[in-house]
């Protein structure tokens, strides 16, 4: 028998079951990921957000497997035929493919023609050819001629045999297993262009004639391939690495059939049957087994690479969201525009809007003095500190007016800072935002999240859906409801490793705190509207339908600033507040000069205030968060400087060093915006001096770093980049700025310019 749920989980996760087993019963029980993680540790030995969230995926997985096997044990049972030794293999199924494999012979289907057969009476006749090959096949199948039965002669009756056989050696569960194993090790994915599609195909044609591993296949590698077939541009087949060269293929059966005829006794020994049985084993192969495995693998293919470009999605939306806020500063933010202008926003510094404008710096109108004095004038007004521009078209024009301003009016101390404005469009025209503004025009309203996600991207972020910020690799080819789950369980981790202000959160940052729902954050924003600001964190108990259960939950990650208590600006769960009651006791001093006070605590002792209810880590913890309250774990604020004189592709020259910040992280490399509307590509191999598997291990999304121009084409717009600089540009005859085409490896990452701002343009490469 099979170790029960939590024991395989402990396995899986290297931890102890009682770890796993205490976890389960507080995610059942209701509790969240975040709450378990931050407030429970000494319940689960200190398991992590990202452990919780893998023993929760697993736990559905595995609670799912034992369903199907319980439904699976009660349909063969039912149908009289389960044996104690196919019960045990069934309950020994580590796997829900094994107990499909073991279930397939009895699993209800459509009438087949094996079945047909078999109700004709011809299963004798096939078993008994596999058991005896010195029958002679077209002598016997004349005992089973039955015409009104639809097998009128010898070909029909032995037909139907091979059905009956190819159906027994289909449905194998060892021999599936067996067969599967030997394509995983010696199968290739092989993709050969559509006849007639190689024009419109193009994007495609490094995938032209092309063959991989199935199971070594990267993520982006197959999501290219099957998004080729899917366009209708790639034939895509799963082939065997002895048949990749079709001319050097052995007559006879492959290594496959081989495998076949063995675990039947099936040999060619010139029999009378011998040719007919491996003609079935043939048969069996291209007709059953193939087809159903080639769909199994490539399917199994296709989930894995999807996993990894949702994880890899996750991790640049965390990196993003947990990006450096720049603070409460009055912000104009500016939503660069050719023709139309570019919009103008200006909101305090807690994001409230203040005031708008359009200027028309560029082509047509090209009003560079007129924007100039509009820029300075709404400055100079309401106190502003801060301009964030935005990423997109005319963005480095827009910079330079901005860079202008400052250089008239330097007593203004204006900073400048060019910001992603992923995703501002969907706000834009969101409900949220429609409700927020409704008399704003939608291009200004893009404004304003420009200039409040520079203030705290994690506040503005969350109004937007985590799918539209389009920092991943094929996020429209993979499965959208595991991707909205994942990215949405790394939202609410985000927000909650933070925490949110109770008295300024919009109800889309509530919505993601732990415990709370989208009706349960209206509600508390309804009350503070009409109630004014919370005084501590007990008035949340006020608010219609917060009960104590969710105010268990979310208490601890919602802040009071400037409240009745000052633990209540803190992480301190209240469940804890008697626990600080007893520091204060010891110091003898009050909870306000205790607070930052990190020379005070470190005379004492944690261990000396643990109980049965709090343990070493959570106290701990809240001797930490007492030496430095409300932290924030969030990196400090920084801006990277792009280049002056460089603001397009063609300002480029092989050899510059310039300053960028990473847009987007893939797994054969990172997008840096250096200011010149065209991401740059650092692959993976030019990331760093040593080995790197995860680029996630060097460089994150948001992240300022140096780089050097290694190539650049002009043609197809395209610059490849490299972090080490030691590394020396290619030379090309007659210094042409063009150059040659990428590496093969580079090439077939980096696609044709989409149109639109630098993040989309990332996103659009990822797309090859």
């Amino acid at each position: 028998m099979l170790a029960p749920i939590e024991h395989r989980i402990a396995l899986e996760l290297g931890v102890r079951p009682a770890q796993v087993k205490a976890a389960v019963q507080l995610l059942d029980e209701g509790a969240t990921v975040p709450f378990i993680a931050r407030y429970r540790k000494e319940v689960t030995g200190e398991l992590d957000d990202t452990q919780l969230r893998n023993l929760e995926e697993r736990l559905g997985y595995l609670r799912e497997l034992e369903d199907r096997r319980g439904a699976v044990l009660a349909s063969i049972e039912e149908q009289g035929k389960l044996t104690p030794e196919l019960r045990g293999e069934i309950e020994n199924a580590e796997t829900k493919q094994r107990l499909e494999d073991l279930y397939l012979p009895y699993k209800q289907k459509r009438r087949t023609k094996a079945q047909i057969a078999r109700e004709a009476g011809i299963e004798p006749l096939a078993l008994g050819l596999l058991e005896n090959p010195e029958l002679t096949p077209e002598d016997e199948a004349e005992k089973y001629i039955n015409a009104e039965a639809g097998f009128a002669d010898t070909k029909a009756v032995l037909d139907g045999a091979r059905q009956i056989l190819m159906e027994k050696f289909a449905e194998d569960a060892q021999l599936l297993q067996t067969l599967r194993d030997y394509l995983k090790e010696h199968g290739l994915l092989r993709s050969t262009v559509v006849e007639g599609k190689e024009t419109e195909g193009a994007k495609f044609r490094d995938w032209f004639d092309f063959a991989e591993s199935i199971v070594d296949m990267p993520s982006h590698r197959a999501l290219a391939l099957l998004r080729g077939r899917n366009e209708g541009f790639l034939n895509v087949a799963l082939v065997l690495d002895s048949e990749l060269n079709e001319d050097a293929v052995k007559p006879g059966p492959n290594a496959c059939e081989q495998r076949i005829a063995a675990r039947f006794g099936i040999k060619h020994q010139n029999r009378p049957a011998d040719k007919w049985l491996q003609d079935t084993v043939r048969w069996t192969w291209k007709v059953k087994v193939y087809t159903h495995l080639e769909l199994e693998l490539v399917n199994e293919l296709r989930e894995r690479a999807e996993e990894e470009a949702i994880r890899i999605f996750g991790k640049n939306l965390k990196d993003l969201l947990l990006a450096a806020p720049a603070g409460q500063h009055v912000t104009m933010g500016i939503d660069p525009g050719i023709r139309t202008g570019c919009k103008i926003a200006v909101v305090d510094a807690t994001g409230k809007l203040l005031d708008t404008a359009t200027i028309y710096p560029h082509e047509p109108r090209n009003d560079w003095a007129g924007s100039i004095s509009t820029i300075a004038r709404l400055a100079s007004t309401h106190g502003v500190t801060l301009v964030a521009i935005g990423n997109g078209t005319a963005s480095r024009e827009t910079d330079k007016l901005v860079q202008d301003v400052m250089k008239k009016y330097p007593e203004a101390r204006l900073q400048k800072i060019v910001v992603s404005e992923a995703g501002a469009s969907v706000y834009s025209a969101s409900e949220l935002a429609a409700k927020e503004f409704p008399d704003l025009d939608v291009s200004i309203r893009g404004a304003v999240s420009i200039a409040r996600r520079l203030q705290d991207p994690l506040a503005e972020l969350v109004k937007i859906e985590p799918k539209s910020i389009g920092v991943g690799q094929y996020q429209h080819d993979v499965s959208q409801s595991k991707l909205a789950k994942n990215l949405d369980a790394v939202v609410e981790d985000c927000v909650n490793a933070v925490g949110v202000d109770v008295n300024t959160a919009s109800v889309p940052l509530l919505t993601r705190i732990s415990g709370l729902n989208g009706s349960l954050a209206a509600n508390i924003v309804s009350y503070r509207d009409a109630h004014g600001a919370f005084k501590s964190r007990d008035d949340l108990k006020k608010v219609p339908r917060l009960g104590d259960k969710t105010f268990e939950q979310a208490a601890g990650f919602l802040r009071v600033p400037n409240g009745e208590n000052p633990l209540d600006a803190s992480s301190v769960h209240p469940e804890a507040y008697p626990l600080v009651e007893k520091i204060i006791v010891d110091l003898k001093k009050p909870i306000k000069e205790l607070l930052g006070n990190s020379q005070a605590l470190k005379g004492l002792n944690p261990a000396k205030y643990t109980d049965e209810r709090f343990g070493l880590p959570t106290v701990q913890d809240i001797f930490k968060e007492l030496e430095k309250p409300g932290r924030d774990p969030r990196p400090e604020f920084k801006t990277a400087t792009f280049a002056d004189g460089v603001e397009e592709v063609k300002d480029l020259r092989p050899g510059m060093i310039l300053e960028g910040v990473v847009t987007n992280v893939a797994a054969f490399g990172a997008f840096v915006d250096i200011g010149v509307h065209q991401d740059g590509l650092v692959h993976v191999s030019a990331l760093s001096n040593s080995f790197v598997k995860d680029p996630h291990d060097v460089v994150k999304a948001g992240q300022v770093v140096k780089v050097k121009v290694l190539e650049v084409d002009l043609a197809r717009q395209r610059i490849a980049l490299t972090m080490r600089m030691s590394d020396e540009p290619k030379k090309h005859d007659g210094g042409s700025q063009r150059g040659a085409p990428l590496s093969k490896q580079q090439a077939r990452h980096n696609a044709p310019p989409p149109a639109g701002n630098a993040m989309a343009n990332a996103f659009a490469k990822l797309r090859k």
